[in-house]
């Protein structure tokens, strides 16, 4: 019997690596798989697993006040040894681009245990942007002696780096797995976030929904960005925009001083992930800088304009599921408009395919290693 460690720390990672957990967890006769969280993110990813009945067998609690990368790096290679050294992996699963997979990573190397890269092959090659994902997922695509590579694209990316074409496996995207599952389960549990948003929604409004966090559009970024809002949302009136702010007081400082006040825009805290599909599920559209939704949303018909310059999604925009439009307040405005008046170009969008896969990506990661035994 192989034995699994799948490690990760954030709310999107733990979307993510959930129905692989999960899948594993059917497969128990042939592997001991346990989960160990590093609680980079503790609230919001203490939600997740809730939701998805995942129960931790090894939780780090890392997550301190004023926490850097230096510290957070750190601390996860550390308090990693710990739990190699009891649980003595064949395998370690992490996941994307997170400080959590890259130090997990490292930590694993020295274990002697094999990594899985599950979302592997993403790249912008810019080391900046997004910083520090960007050098996190190329660390790991180094270290990862399996890549499961959400599309054709990002296994392209891992064999110009010479990556072994063999250990590349093209699943689609685990967060498809779990939009699956997860939105028609929200259409009838009870809960208490969902509750309230079905007060907040304006059934007579196109409702657009809003996020927005990444490091690069603090500042200015996200000063154009609210313009952009508050314009959209006083010429139409006929539009509801809902946006859960980042609880960063470098988003949520311009974002309350720029949109508060203005009747058509709702500005609420951070919703947990069934509250937040559901609200997917309700919109029109969506803007967004998160990379996560600029997977989901396209599964569920929904159009998106991307708060980024560049994206290491970008068969999405070959796709047409997503527009860049980057902090260009005009350019934010005009796509906005142009979706919001423009039906056909809308429907167009709307019916597209979702490149990231069909929902299965978890089975075929398990038959994977079945196969391997």
């Amino acid at each position: 019997m192989k034995k699994n460690l799948i490690v990760f720390g954030t709310r999107p990672e733990a979307i993510k690596m959930a129905p692989l957990v999960n899948e594993f967890k059917k497969n128990a006769e042939f592997f001991d798989t346990r989960v160990c969280v590093t609680a980079q993110h503790r609230e919001m990813l203490d939600q997740v697993l809730d939701f998805f009945g995942i129960v931790p067998d090894y939780d780090l609690d890392l997550m301190k006040p004023n926490q850097n990368l230096y510290s957070l790096t750190a601390d996860i290679i550390l308090n990693l040894q710990e739990v190699l050294e009891d649980f003595k992996p064949d395998y370690v699963y992490v996941h994307g681009d997170t400080t959590t997979t890259m130090a997990a990573s490292i930590a694993a190397f020295y274990s002697g245990a094999q990594i899985c890269h599950v979302e592997a092959g993403l790249r912008t090659h810019n080391k900046r942007a997004p910083f520090p994902e960007e050098i996190n997922r190329q660390i790991t695509g180094r270290i990862a002696d399996y890549h499961f590579a959400p599309t054709e694209a990002s296994r392209e990316n891992l064999l110009k780096e010479n990556v072994s074409p063999e250990t590349i496996v093209v699943t689609g995207n685990t967060v498809i797995d779990a939009l699956m599952d997860s939105s028609k389960r929200v259409e009838t549990i009870e809960n208490e976030e969902i509750a309230k948003l079905k007060t907040l929604v304006n059934p007579n409004a196109k409702l657009i929904l809003v996020t927005g966090h990444r490091r690069e559009n603090h500042g200015d970024g996200f000063i154009r960005i609210c313009e952009a809002l508050r314009e959209i949302a006083i010429t139409h009136t006929d539009v509801q925009i809902i946006y859960p702010v980042h609880l960063n007081p470098n988003v949520k400082k311009p974002v309350y001083e720029l949109l508060s006040g203005i009747d058509n825009i709702k500005l609420i805290d951070p919703l947990a992930y069934p509250a937040f599909v559901w609200l997917m599920n309700q919109s029109y559209m969506i803007i967004t800088d998160s990379g996560g939704v600029q997977e989901e949303a396209p599964s569920l018909g929904k159009p998106v304009l991307v708060m980024r310059d560049t994206t290491e999604r970008p068969e999405a925009v070959k796709a047409g599921t997503v527009i860049l439009v980057g902090t260009n307040r005009d350019l934010i405005v005009r796509e906005t408009k142009s979706l919001l008046q423009d039906h056909k170009r809308y429907e167009i969008m709307s019916g597209l395919h979702n490149p990231y896969g069909d929902g299965k990506a978890s089975e075929k990661i398990v038959k994977f290693f079945l196969n391997e035994r």
